[in-house]
């Protein structure tokens, strides 16, 4: 049996909790109890892969009745997101992160596969080499599928 990462384990738990709702509040105390891990574990799990451009809206309250609140966002229904996102896109992005916000938009089932692709193919660091013209070329490609949606 192939042993996995424990980070993998706990990002399919909140994933799978958050099919049943659109938003979850959590403990990271509480979840990590249920690993057996550090909460800091948890903190890296949700900063790494639960992010605006990954279709996620974190909210965190610290102290004894202190929560993390994740939310599961479409972004081309959610004006507001839509613009937050080309905020964070700002005048460069890394072909990684680039990567990220693609495949949040085909989790959500705005962008099909081989649309997700096309678009990979042309943010692709051996396309473009400058992290200037990949966030102009993502922002436009944003920019179309906000009004064609």
């Amino acid at each position: 049996m192939q042993e996995r990462n424990i980070s993998d384990i706990i990002e399919r738990y909140l994933k799978e909790i958050l099919n049943d709702a659109n938003a979850v509040e959590i403990k990271r105390s509480e979840v990590a109890r249920r690993f057996d891990c550090v909460p800091s574990q948890i903190n890296y799990v949700i900063k790494t892969r639960f992010t605006l451009p990954n279709g996620y809206l974190v909210e965190s309250k610290r102290g004894g009745g202190g929560y993390i609140r994740i939310a599961k966002i479409n972004l081309v229904d959610n004006t507001e997101m839509f613009q937050t996102l080309l905020a964070y896109i700002g005048e460069q992005i890394s072909t990684k992160q680039a990567w990220k916000i693609i495949q949040g938009l085909y989790d959500d089932q705005i962008l099909s596969k081989r649309e997700a692709n096309l678009i990979l193919a042309t943010l692709d660091q051996k396309t473009v080499a400058d992290d200037g013209l990949r966030a102009q070329i993502l922002k436009a490609i944003l920019e179309r599928l906000k009004y064609s949606n």
